[in-house]
């Protein structure tokens, strides 16, 4: 399948590997389908995070784990049982880049991961509630901690 994309131009996707919002991604509700696209430059930590169904929409993604290796998700049950959790090595966790024009002050949202079932392609973005969590945290500041 084809997609003309604002910001990778026309692209070829497999059908197979569009994943399911059925509840969109908050303040973009409208967008149900997404699919995942690498970074060209292979040791780039950054994905994206496609619209199918509205390609002018692409948000950038990160495994916060890269940059937080103790980061952990605590959902509600709720979301467990929407997504359809059997096993959480089948979910993928991602949190949404925003990369200003100063790259120094990129941050990530933590504290509303982006979580896949790769086993039933299902999505949602979960908001962890009772999280110390940032929704803006500043992913160069936490490189530097590590000495990355």
């Amino acid at each position: 399948m084809e997609l003309n994309t604002k910001h990778f131009g026309i692209i070829e996707i497999d059908e197979n590997s569009i994943i399911d919002f059925p509840e969109g991604v908050p303040g973009f509700e409208y967008v149900k389908k997404f699919v995942l696209l690498g970074n060209p430059d292979d040791d780039s930590p950054f994905q994206w995070l496609q619209g199918v169904d509205y390609t002018d929409l692409a948000f950038a993604i990160i495994d916060p784990r890269f940059f937080k290796p103790d980061y952990e998700v605590d959902i509600d049950e709720s979301d467990v049982e929407f997504l359809e959790i059997k096993d959480e090595k089948s979910v993928l966790i991602f949190a949404i880049v925003v990369v200003p024009e100063d790259l120094t002050k990129m941050t990530a949202n933590l504290r509303a991961p982006i979580l896949i079932n790769v086993k039933n392609k299902k999505g949602k973005q979960v908001v962890m509630e009772h999280s110390n969590y940032e929704i803006r945290h500043y992913i160069l500041d936490e490189l530097r901690k590590a000495g990355v």
